[in-house]
């Protein structure tokens, strides 16, 4: 099983090189410029957002949610740069589930996209949080 999903069924926006996806990457802060690296080693232009405060929620068949705190790497291509992508990520030993790929629509509608676990994962679901919630102080 690919962790790079297929793009949905429905409109989708799209060019010469395939549908416009957004692509996301968690990864451990002390790991960013060596992530930023591999990306600039790609053929195509790259313009990452970086949320430095973000979080990985994890839930699991019991009902229980775990977070961890991440660093997201998110940027726009197209589907048929996604290989390219895999490539130089993996040559740095990234690990493809690191990665979430979404049509540009359902990231423009949707506040977050349950991720479906790679195989053998422990949880059932994970999605991203951009940025953490400010909790308030009393």
């Amino acid at each position: 099983m690919s962790v790079w999903p297929q793009t949905t069924d429905g409109p989708l926006l799209s060019g010469s090189k395939g549908a416009l996806v957004s692509v996301s990457i968690n990864v451990d802060p002390r790991h960013l410029e060596s992530l930023l690296e591999a990306l600039a080693q790609v053929s195509f232009p790259i313009n990452p957002q970086i949320y430095h405060d973000a979080l990985m929620v994890y839930l699991y068949a019991d009902g229980r949610e775990e977070t961890e705190a991440t660093t997201l790497v998110e940027f726009p291509a197209y589907a048929g740069h996604l290989e390219e992508v895999q490539r130089a990520i993996e040559s740095y030993g990234f690990e493809p589930a690191t990665v979430q790929v979404t049509t540009m629509l359902d990231e423009i509608q949707a506040a977050s996209q349950p991720e479906r676990p790679p195989e053998g994962a422990p949880y059932v679901s994970r999605y991203r949080v951009k940025h953490r919630v400010a909790s308030a102080v009393h």
